[in-house]
């Protein structure tokens, strides 16, 4: 099965290794290379998310039965669906299939965003949260662990 290189805009062998993208130092100063159409993407991927979020208040059993159904449920079961697709995406991922990976992200975005709705969480609030991470340590990464603090102890139902 071949799939369209998306780097160099040719045909690959799905079967071949893919090296991934390394950062480097543009004209711009941006340490990735990208060009006007990946920065318009990347807005458009945020004004995606925000479009997803305001329209989640406008869904009703009529026009989106399943979206209805996840935004009625208890928020166990939309944390459980974000659960489910995070699992799918890093499958693709192992799969080493970007296509798939590409559905499955879409899918993780849609069930991370009615998880903040769910939680009265606005995009703006987690973008902020990335702006603030990435002043601190240049990209928007994860934030590392508090030295000396041990995980949470597990809880019980009982």
């Amino acid at each position: 099965m071949n799939r369209l290189d998306t780097r160099t805009g040719g045909r690959k062998n799905a079967s071949r290794r893919r090296e991934p993208l390394r950062p480097e130092r543009t004209a711009r100063g941006s340490r990735w290379p990208f060009d006007a159409r990946t920065e318009d993407l990347r807005s458009a991927g945020s004004a995606e998310l925000d479009r997803l979020h305001c329209g989640l208040e406008t869904v009703s059993a009529a026009n989106h039965p399943r979206t209805a159904k996840l935004l009625g449920a208890d928020v166990g079961k939309a944390a459980q669906k974000l659960i489910e697709e995070a699992g799918e995406v890093a499958l693709e991922g192992v799969k080493r299939d970007a296509g798939g990976v590409v559905r499955e992200s879409a899918d993780l975005l849609y069930h991370l965003v009615v998880l903040w709705r769910r939680a009265g969480i606005g995009p703006a609030e987690v973008w902020g949260e990335m702006h603030r991470r990435a002043e601190l340590f240049g990209i928007a990464e994860k934030l590392p662990k508090a030295a000396g603090r041990k995980p949470a102890a597990p809880t019980s139902d009982r």
